[in-house]
């Protein structure tokens, strides 16, 4: 019988050894798409953008929000447009 290696997984062995959670395949690939190698450099997006890439589902953006928070980081915050407050007079 032939020993499984951590150099004979594969090609989606190369998400783990970033910071990220387990992913399914798809995340991972959308991750890579966009160029995120570091769950850091998530902070720069906001949920919405993420959860608009294709292969991000509900599951993965549920990990990576836990992942985020286990490190006390999150998804950029968007500013409301359009919202203003009345003014005294």
């Amino acid at each position: 019988m032939k020993k499984m290696t951590s150099k004979s997984k594969g090609a989606g062995s190369a998400q783990q050894e970033g910071d990220f959670p387990k992913l399914a395949q798809p995340a991972q690939r959308a991750l890579a798409a966009a160029g995120v190698q570091r769950l850091e450099q998530l902070t720069k997006f906001s949920e919405d953008e993420v959860k608009q890439w294709h292969g991000i589902g509900p599951t993965a953006l549920n990990q990576l929000r836990s992942a985020l928070a286990d490190k006390d980081l999150a998804f950029r915050v968007e500013k409301k447009k359009g919202i203003t407050t009345p003014t005294q007079r």
